[in-house]
């Protein structure tokens, strides 16, 4: 295990875009999305799909110094075109729109399309959660071309991961939010466990002919993830399919060659709400407080330490790797600086 301080990370990070054609902008943004997301204990979402970015721009599949800009446009809401950039630049756009609306508006909606990979959808929704906004992000389309996930009670690959996050600001507590895959596990989790030699929980994925594995051999030979919590997991990923691919219209937004089949058909929707559309603030404020410390007081079953709140865990891992440094899989450096290689940057 390698370990480096965020501002280590995000100056090499930053130093690898911008020699792989990123502006200055942008190197930026992606290299804060990314160190934060490692900081938060979210590493599946952190510096491990650096080589993908770097391979997707060599390949003309992402435009690194590409800004997003406004397809059609309401007071409450607005469809953004990444332009094919990156899609933490594209999402951050859309959300900060979609937070000035609500600003003057209570309530906004914005779809995004033709984006590459968003990154880890909690980010967003904290961002409204600071601005005292309720923050939602539904994620679809990864399928339409390369699926990976199986129906409740199917055999065959029709849907992908199609991840949610929701955020609720709070008074003196913590956000409360939650950012995940639809699927039983994330897709990273999955490729990580293949790449180590290591099984799958149970009840996680299905082999070619629908039955449960745990050998993630079985997913690469035309298995398939399961969604989470059977039919109910399932219906919230139809949920993310629609809100993200059908509602924004993706698929009208296709241009093949100019994104890796993945991405072509995604589509993301960000929602924005003011949390005090109904009572003041501080109304709202102490009321989700009380609910967090209510939740917390709860005394823990046999196996738990404590009861925690959605967002809790990542909150104390940033306070806990800003003081003693990120920990980073010796696989994932690797890949890394194999990367950076590629674009003469040299990791000692």
């Amino acid at each position: 295990m390698i370990t480096k301080t965020a501002d280590e990370l995000h100056s090499l990070v930053k130093q690898i875009l911008l020699a792989a054609g990123a502006d200055e902008q942008n190197a930026e943004e992606v290299a804060h999305h990314l160190v934060l997301s490692n900081l938060s204990g979210v590493d599946t979402h952190g510096i491990w799909p650096m080589p993908i970015y770097v391979a997707g721009i060599q390949a003309d599949e992402i435009f690194p110094a590409a800004k997003p800009s406004i397809l059609q446009e309401t007071a409450t809401s607005a469809l953004v075109t990444g332009n094919w950039t990156f899609g933490h630049v594209g999402a951050k756009y859309a959300m900060e729109l979609a937070i000035s609306k609500a600003k003057t508006q209570n309530v906004a909606v914005v779809g995004m399309v033709q984006l590459h990979h968003i990154g880890r959808l909690g980010h967003y929704v904290e961002m409204a959660a600071a601005e005292n906004m309720v923050g939602m992000v539904w994620a679809g389309g990864y399928g339409e071309v390369t699926p990976a996930t199986v129906p409740y009670g199917g055999r065959r690959r029709v849907l992908h991961t199609n991840p949610i996050s929701v955020g609720l600001p709070a008074g003196e507590e913590s956000t409360m939010m939650f950012d995940w895959a639809t699927t039983a596990l994330s897709g990273v989790k999955v490729d990580n466990a293949y790449n180590r030699g290591e099984q799958l929980p149970p009840n996680s994925i299905v082999d070619k002919d629908g039955v449960p594995t745990t050998n993630p051999d079985d997913f690469f030979a035309g298995g398939g993830h399961l969604p989470f919590g059977a039919h109910k997991g399932y219906t919230l990923m139809m949920a993310a399919e629609y809100l993200g691919r059908i509602f924004t219209g993706a698929d009208s937004y296709v241009e093949a060659g100019r994104a890796g089949a993945i991405m072509l058909h995604q589509g993301v929707t960000m929602m924005a709400i003011k949390a005090d559309l109904f009572q003041p603030f501080a109304e709202y404020a102490e009321r989700a407080d009380e609910m967090e410390r209510r939740v917390r007081a709860v005394p823990p079953a046999p196996g738990f330490d404590e009861v925690l709140a959605p967002g809790d865990l990542e909150a104390r891992t940033r306070e806990q790797r800003r003081r003693e440094g990120i920990p980073i899989a010796e696989d994932i450096w690797q890949s890394l600086t194999e990367a950076a290689a590629t674009v003469g940057v040299e990791i000692a």
